[in-house]
């Protein structure tokens, strides 16, 4: 085996002041903020110098973490926020939660839209996607067993 873990899902945003708080009321916990910069993260990412903030953010089990960037420089070059879920690349990312009917609630008043309905799958899931601030594509489930 060569995977130890998966550390991270990155998201870039607009606004990391914008985004956090909806993650916060998904029940997300703030890990902390930084600013990346110099010629050092260019190399990582091949973009040359950069200027990121992130914002690190961890769910309850403390075993995920979501990466939310902020970029100043270079700028922005591709938007794929409003992408439908059949779009070729990352697309969204899937969170478990405890009450799906009471989670839904709660980030509403977040600006999260449903994207199309909560379904059941057998006795197992309720699932639905939801569209988050900016635009991004969540898929929430709540175990039925």
């Amino acid at each position: 085996m060569t995977i130890k873990r998966m550390d991270n899902v990155g998201i870039v945003v607009e606004s990391l002041d914008a985004v956090i708080p909806f993650f916060i009321a998904l029940g997300l916990r703030l890990e902390g903020r930084a600013n990346i910069d110099g010629e050092w993260a260019g190399r990582v990412t091949g973009l040359g110098t950069q200027r990121v903030e992130i914002a690190m953010l961890i769910t309850p089990d403390g075993h995920s973490r979501l990466e939310l960037s902020q970029f100043f420089a270079p700028a922005v070059v591709a938007d794929h926020r409003e992408a439908p879920v059949n779009a070729l690349g990352y697309l969204r990312v899937m969170f478990t939660v405890i009450d799906l009917d009471d989670t839904l609630v709660r980030l509403r008043e977040h600006g999260a839209q449903l994207v199309g309905d909560v379904v059941q799958y057998q006795n197992s899931y309720r699932l639905c996607y939801i569209r988050g601030p900016e635009g991004l594509l969540i898929g929430l489930a709540e175990e039925l067993m």
